[in-house]
C-alpha cells in the first residue's frame, strides 16, 4: 500500500459515518418540523413569545402531581430539569444517559433529545419503552406525541444487532431472531455467514447459535427504577430479631441468537448493515480473546478511582464487554487515570494517541505512576523517539500526526508503522478526541486495527459540524460529567470568572478606528494602557495574597511587553526546553516565583496544579475550546478545597478576562464564554477596576502610569508591524517544530483574509497534522522552479 493513499478501511468507515450522520439529521428534522409547527402556532397568537426564536409552551397540560416531578418535556425535544428538586440526582443520571446537555446553570438545566443521545442510550441496553416510561414518570406534563414518535423512530433499529468478537471469532448477535433474518436476506451478509460447525453452543431451528445474554450491570439500570424501589421499610425478623434474607426467585435465562461471520468479510457486513439501517454496535469480549496475549498491567495499591470515574467506566464495561465510545470529563478531573484504568481492565495491547510529543511523555508517566506495567512493555513513537514494539504487545503511546502522516518516512519510522499495521490492538485510546473529526483522521482508523475505541476530552465542541462524525467513527458519548457537581463535591476548584472592561484611552481609540490593518487593530486593543495597568494591579494584588498566577497572551510581541512590565519570566514557542522546565519547576516548587507569562503554547500539555489565577489579556478570536482549556489550567482541586458542598460560595481560583471596551474584542469574548456559561459558570462584569488601577499606578509608579508613557508606547506600536509579524512567525514555526498538531492555530492567526467565516476565525476549520515542522506556506523561488521541473 502506498504511503500516500488513505487505507480503504479508513475511507469506507468515514463514508459510512457520514451516511449515518445524514440519516440522523433527517430524523432530527422531523422533530424540528414539529417544533416549527409549535412556533408557528405561537406566532399566530402573538403572545408568549420570547423574541423571534422563542416558543410558547404555556398550554402544555400539567399533571395533577406535577410538583413531585422534576422535568418539563416539550414537543421540540427540549427537557428542562429543576436542579433544586429532591429527585434531581436520579433525573440527572437518566437525562445524561438519553439526551445531550445544552446548558446547566445553577437552578434549571436544559437538555435536548438527539438521535446520537438516543443511540448512546440504546448502546448501554436502555430499551425504547424504558426511555418513554421513565420520561413519562419524571415529566410534569404529559409526554408529547412528537417526542414519543421521535424516540421510537431513532431507536427502533439502532442497537438491535451487535458485532461481537468472542473466542476470537466474529458473531452478529441480537435478542430478536427477526432482525437476524432480515440481515441475512442481504446476499453479501448471507455469503459472509459461516454455516458449518461454529463451536460449542446450542442451535435453534434456523441454525442460529443460542447464547446467554450479557446482562447489563445494576449500576447502569437503576436509573430506570422507581425512586422507592430499593427502599424496604418493613423487614421481616426472625425470633432473635435478625432480619430474614428474602429468598431470591430464580431468574429466567436470558438468551441471544447469533450467527458467525468470516473475519475477512467483517467490514463488508458492517457496511451492508448500515445500508439496511441496522448499524452494528461493536463490543469486544476481551476476557474470551485468547489470540491476543494479555499485557501484565494492574493498578497499583495506592491508586484510587473517584465515583464519577467509576460511573464513566461502568458505562463502557457495563455488560462485561468493552464498548466503544467517548467519555467527557472536565479539565483536571482525571481523564488520564480514567483512560489508564480502562486500558488495564482490558489488559490487551493499547494504542494511545495524543496531540503532541509533550502529551506522549505525560501519558507514559501516568501509566507508570498508576500501574505496574513493566518498562519494556511501554513504547513511545514520536519524531524524536521510536521505541521497538515488544513481540507480545504492550502500550504504544504516539501522536495522531505520526499515525496519519502520508509522506515518506525514515526506515525506522516505517518499520514501527509496519509493526502497528501488522497486529491486532485491543484498544485505541484517543486523548483530546475533539480533534479527530478532521478528515485526515480517517487515516488513523485505517492504519490501526483495534477492537475497541475510547475517546477522552474535556471540550466536545467544534465550531464546524464535524463533531457528529465521532458518534460513528468512534462510538456514542458514554458519559459526561457535570462541572458544577464536581466543583461542589470538591473534585474541582471553585472558580470565580470575571470579565474586566478596560476603556480604550483617547489616542488609542482614535488610532483603532483609523487603522486599516486588522493586525494593528488587534495590537491596539491588546496593548490598551488601561489593560496594562489592570494586569499589573491584579498581579500585585494576588501575589500579596500568596496566589500563583498565569498571564496568557496569544500575541508574542505583546507578551514580551507584559513580561518586561511585570519583570516576570515568559514562556513562548522559541523558549528552549531546558529554560522552560526551569521556569515551570521554580513556579511549582517555590514561592520565589509566583507569576509566569505564557503564550498559546500553554493552552494544553502544561501541568501546573499550583496555579489558581489566570489573567487573559489576548486570545484566539472566538474559540470556545481555548477558553475552556485555559480555565482548565486552574481547575485542579486545591489542598484547602472543602468536599462537603460548603465551598459553593467560596472561590479558591480566579479566571480574569481583560477586554477593551467598544472594540471587536468584546464580540469575540462573548462568543468564547458561551461554552463555559453552558457548563454553569457565570462571568461577573467589573467596570470600575481600571479606575482603581489608574490611581494605584500613580501612587506605586507603574511603568505605564502617565499619558506621556501611553503616547510613547503608542508610537512604538504604530511602527512595530515588521517586528510583530516576525515574532508571530517565529512563534508559529516553533509550534510546528515542537507540536505539529498545534500548527492550525498558528495558521488561523496568520491567514486572516477577506471572506473568512466566523467558524474559521474561531478555530473551527479543523486541525492540520504534519510529522515534521515547516515554515510558512510560501516557497522559496528556487524550490518553486524545482517543483515546476517535476
Amino acid at each position: 500500500m502506498s504511503e500516500h493513499d488513505v487505507p480503504d478501511g479508513g475511507n469506507q468507515e468515514y463514508a459510512s459515518a457520514r451516511k449515518l450522520v445524514l440519516r440522523a439529521a433527517n430524523r432530527e428534522a422531523l422533530l424540528n418540523g414539529k417544533a416549527d409547527a409549535v412556533k408557528s402556532s405561537a406566532d399566530g397568537d402573538g403572545e408568549g413569545m420570547d423574541g423571534p426564536t422563542g416558543f410558547d409552551f404555556s398550554s402544555l397540560p400539567l399533571k395533577p402531581d406535577h410538583l413531585s416531578r422534576p422535568c418539563w418535556t416539550t414537543p421540540t425535544g427540549r427537557i428542562y430539569l429543576e436542579a433544586f428538586h429532591e429527585l434531581y440526582t436520579q433525573a440527572y443520571d437518566f437525562l445524561v444517559a438519553i439526551s445531550e446537555p445544552v446548558a446547566r446553570p445553577e437552578f434549571v438545566h436544559e437538555y435536548k433529545l438527539t438521535p446520537y443521545s438516543l443511540y448512546a442510550a440504546v448502546a448501554t441496553n436502555i430499551d425504547t419503552e424504558s426511555i418513554l416510561l421513565v420520561l413519562e414518570r419524571l415529566s410534569k406534563n404529559k409526554l408529547p406525541d412528537s417526542v414519543a414518535t421521535f424516540v421510537r423512530e431513532c431507536t427502533k433499529r439502532y442497537g438491535k444487532a451487535k458485532l461481537v468478537l468472542k473466542h476470537n471469532r466474529f458473531f452478529v448477535e441480537s435478542e430478536h431472531p427477526s432482525v437476524l433474518r432480515e440481515l441475512l436476506r442481504d446476499p453479501k451478509i448471507s455469503q459472509a455467514r459461516i454455516t458449518e460447525d461454529v463451536g460449542a453452543g446450542e442451535k435453534d431451528a434456523e441454525g442460529f447459535v443460542v447464547q446467554s445474554r450479557a446482562e447489563e450491570m445494576d449500576e447502569n439500570l437503576k436509573i430506570l427504577r422507581e425512586p422507592d424501589d430499593d427502599d424496604s421499610d418493613d423487614e421481616e425478623l426472625d425470633v432473635e430479631g435478625r432480619p430474614i434474607k428474602p429468598v431470591e426467585a430464580k431468574k429466567p435465562r436470558l438468551t441471544n441468537v447469533a450467527f458467525q461471520v468470516k473475519g475477512d468479510l467483517v467490514e463488508v457486513v458492517k457496511k451492508q448493515a448500515i445500508e439496511l439501517d441496522y448499524p452494528l454496535m461493536e463490543e469486544y469480549d476481551f476476557r474470551n480473546d485468547k489470540a491476543n496475549a494479555d499485557v501484565p498491567m494492574d493498578l497499583k495499591p495506592h491508586t484510587r478511582i473517584r465515583r464519577y470515574q467509576e460511573r464513566s467506566l461502568a458505562k463502557m464495561f457495563g455488560n462485561g464487554r468493552a464498548r466503544s465510545g467517548i467519555i467527557v470529563l472536565p479539565c483536571g478531573a482525571g481523564k488520564t487515570l480514567t483512560g489508564v484504568t480502562a486500558a488495564q481492565t482490558i489488559k490487551k495491547s493499547v494504542v494511545c494517541l495524543c496531540t503532541n510529543a509533550v502529551s506522549v511523555l505525560q501519558w507514559k508517566f501516568q501509566f507508570k505512576l498508576w500501574t505496574n506495567i513493566p518498562e519494556e512493555r511501554i513504547f513511545c513513537f514520536t519524531s524524536d523517539k521510536k521505541d521497538t514494539i515488544h513481540p507480545e504487545g504492550g502500550v504504544l503511546i504516539t501522536t495522531y500526526t505520526m499515525i496519519s502522516y502520508s509522506g515518506k518516512r525514515s526506515d525506522k519510522s516505517a518499520a514501527v508503522m509496519d509493526a502497528i499495521r501488522g497486529r491486532e490492538w485491543g484498544m485505541m485510546l484517543m486523548d483530546e478526541v475533539h480533534v479527530v473529526p478532521a478528515k485526515m483522521f480517517r487515516r488513523v482508523v485505517g492504519q490501526v486495527k483495534a477492537h475497541c475505541r475510547l475517546g477522552l476530552t474535556a471540550t466536545l465542541v467544534r465550531e464546524d459540524d464535524l463533531i457528529s462524525d465521532l458518534n460513528f467513527l468512534i462510538g456514542p458519548k458514554l458519559y459526561e460529567a457535570n462541572w458544577m457537581d464536581l466543583t461542589t463535591q470538591g473534585y474541582l476548584a471553585n472558580v470565580q470568572c470575571v470579565e474586566i472592561w478596560c476603556p480604550m484611552t483617547g489616542p488609542y481609540m482614535k488610532e483603532y478606528f483609523g487603522a486599516a490593518n486588522a493586525k494593528i487593530k488587534q495590537l491596539l486593543y491588546v496593548m490598551n494602557p488601561s489593560k496594562l495597568r489592570a494586569t499589573e494591579f491584579l498581579v500585585n494584588f494576588h501575589e500579596e495574597r500568596g496566589d500563583k498566577i498565569i498571564v496568557f497572551s496569544d500575541l508574542v510581541y505583546s507578551l514580551k511587553i507584559y513580561a518586561d512590565m511585570l519583570k516576570r519570566p515568559l514562556i513562548y514557542g522559541e523558549t528552549p526546553e531546558r529554560e522552560r522546565q526551569a521556569i515551570l519547576g521554580t513556579f511549582r516548587s517555590t514561592d520565589a516565583l509566583r507569576t509566569i507569562c505564557i503564550s498559546k503554547v500553554g493552552d494544553t500539555s502544561i501541568d501546573l496544579p499550583e496555579a489558581n489565577v489566570v489573567i487573559q489579556v489576548s486570545s484566539h478570536f472566538g474559540s470556545r475550546r481555548q477558553e475552556a482549556q485555559r480555565l482548565g489550567r486552574i481547575l485542579r482541586p486545591k489542598s484547602y478545597t472543602q468536599t462537603d458542598g460548603s465551598n459553593r460560595s467560596t472561590f479558591n481560583a480566579f479566571f480574569y478576562t481583560l477586554v477593551s471596551t467598544d472594540t471587536q474584542e468584546m464580540f469575540y469574548s462573548a462568543r468564547r464564554q458561551q461554552y463555559l456559561i453552558d457548563q454553569g459558570y457565570t462571568f461577573k462584569i467589573v467596570t470600575t477596576l481600571c479606575e482603581k488601577a489608574d490611581a494605584e499606578a500613580q501612587v506605586q509608579g507603574y511603568k505605564y502610569a502617565t499619558p506621556e508613557d501611553d503616547r510613547k508606547l503608542l508610537r512604538t506600536l504604530l511602527t512595530s508591524d515588521s517586528e510583530m509579524e516576525k515574532d508571530q512567525r517565529s512563534e508559529d514555526t516553533a509550534i510546528r517544530k515542537n507540536n505539529a498538531d498545534g500548527a492550525a492555530l498558528a495558521d488561523a492567526a496568520t491567514k486572516r483574509v477577506a471572506g473568512s467565516t466566523m467558524s474559521q476565525l474561531s478555530g473551527g476549520s479543523g486541525m492540520r497534522y504534519k510529522e515534521v515542522g515547516g515554515g510558512s506556506g510560501k516557497r522559496h523561488p528556487m524550490f518553486q522552479k524545482r517543483q515546476r521541473k517535476r
